[in-house]
Formats: C-alpha cells, sequence, structure tokens
C-alpha cells in the first residue's frame, strides 16, 4: 500500500496522472501494448487532465475499460459515464487500439456477458479508480460483494451512493438518480497489476480514514485496497484529514 497526499486537488491530479502516464508507458514498452481501466465522477477531472496531456503515450496501442455505467440511462444525459469518457477522454487523445464501454441500455445480463469476454482475453495493466463518500469501489456499495468472479455485475445503489450522485449536480435529485448500474466486479479491479486509486475533496474523508485504517470488511468495500501490493493512493490534505498518521 503506497499513499501519497498533495497540498489540493489540482496537484493529486497531476501527480496521479503522471504516475499512471508512467506506467503505462512502461508497459507498451516492455509488451507492446497496454490494458487499462478508466475512472469517471468529479473525482478523476485533474486525473485525467493529467494523463490526456502526456504527448508520449502510444494511444494506439491501449486498450480501455471503464468500471460502471447506469442502467437504462441514455448516452446523452449528462450522467452518462460513456458520455463522460467519450467527451473528458476519448475525443482529446489520438484512437486507441480498442475501447470497451459499458452499454447501460443493453439487457444488462448480456452486457455483463459481453464485456466478461472482452476483459478475460488478457490481464489488466493500469487500473485508475475512486472511493465513494459510502467507501464504494465502483458501484460496488457496501456490503460489497468480495466473492463473486464474475468480471461485470448488476449493482443495486444505496441511498447515500445516490445522494452523492445529486450532490455532485450529475442529477437534479434523489428520484432522478437510477436505482442500478452495471459495474466491475471487485474480483476483477483487484486482478488489475497496478492501481491509482484518486480520491481529493473533503466529503471523502471519512471514506479515505475507513479504506486505510479499518480492517479489510465489505462493509469498507475499498478497504479491499490494502491487500493489493502494486496500489498507489492519491490524496490531498482535506481528504486525508482524518488519518491518525498522515505521511
Amino acid at each position: 500500500m503506497n499513499i501519497i497526499i498533495k497540498n489540493d486537488t489540482k496537484g493529486l491530479g497531476q501527480a496521479a496522472g503522471a504516475k499512471a502516464a508512467a506506467m503505462i508507458k512502461k508497459v507498451i514498452d516492455d509488451k507492446g501494448e497496454a490494458r487499462i481501466i478508466l475512472a469517471t465522477g468529479s473525482s478523476q477531472f485533474e486525473t485525467l487532465k493529467a494523463l490526456i496531456n502526456d504527448e508520449a503515450i502510444d494511444w494506439d496501442k491501449v486498450t480501455m475499460f471503464h468500471l460502471d455505467e447506469y442502467i437504462g440511462l441514455p448516452i446523452t444525459h449528462k450522467a452518462s459515464f460513456r458520455k463522460y469518457l467519450q467527451e473528458r477522454f476519448l475525443d482529446k487523445v489520438p484512437p486507441l487500439k480498442a475501447v470497451h464501454l459499458i452499454n447501460g441500455d443493453n439487457d444488462p445480463k448480456t452486457e455483463c456477458q459481453r464485456l466478461a469476454a472482452l476483459i478475460e482475453v488478457k490481464p489488466i495493466d493500469v487500473a485508475l479508480v475512486g472511493i465513494g463518500e459510502n467507501g464504494h469501489l465502483a458501484f460496488n456499495d457496501p456490503p460489497a460483494d468480495f466473492d463473486t468472479k464474475s468480471p461485470y455485475l448488476v449493482a443495486n445503489l444505496d441511498q447515500d451512493c445516490r445522494q452523492q450522485q445529486v450532490n455532485e449536480d450529475w442529477f437534479d435529485n434523489l428520484e432522478a438518480v437510477p436505482p442500478q448500474a452495471i459495474s466491475m466486479s471487485v474480483h476483477q479491479i483487484m486482478l488489475s497489476k497496478n492501481i491509482i486509486c484518486s480520491v481529493p475533496g473533503s466529503r471523502k474523508a471519512r471514506a479515505v480514514k475507513n479504506t486505510i485504517e479499518q480492517p479489510v470488511s465489505n462493509l469498507y468495500p475499498a478497504s479491499i485496497l490494502q491487500q493489493h501490493a502494486n496500489c498507489y493512493f492519491y490524496f490531498e490534505k482535506a481528504s486525508a484529514a482524518l488519518l491518525k498518521n498522515p505521511l
């Protein structure tokens, strides 16, 4: 477990993005290609900006997956993670080798099977993730399923998770937030060779404390990252404020 704390959100994002870029370039140098997972949401704005700004990445050698998508939410909605990635990432870099977006308009079971067949072909080299205010990892809300080996699953979103989406202005009210999403499983995330976890903001401070200081438990889903040898946590002072021994 590696913890890096920066002064502010921009510094956090620059450091996390630079680390991700370095990892991706090394994997391409070593293997000729890289397979990555990208996270979405407000916590990833600065990290993605820094990643995009590295013009030395051979994006045509990169295959991309992402963590989750609401079920039944059209791609035109501002909260759609497909829309987010298209506008904030894919439109800003050269064409990738392959892009596998989660289609929340498809039958969820069929979509999970489709994505599983694609992601299981080869290991993921670098995964960018975040932590929710309720401690979730992707949309695996507490108590999270740590046991399923399926790469993707249908997740029921709890009220805290849905309220966070309203607080971040992705939806106008709680009723507008879809109750379910297709999410990458905890098991699949943990199979990634390297994980970069970016968590800015004071609203995430309690989740950060639980992730780092509580025993690993599905009640604190992101706490399982303690068990990953190559996980790098990037916090800022505000999100790390409740840690007993911040570095």
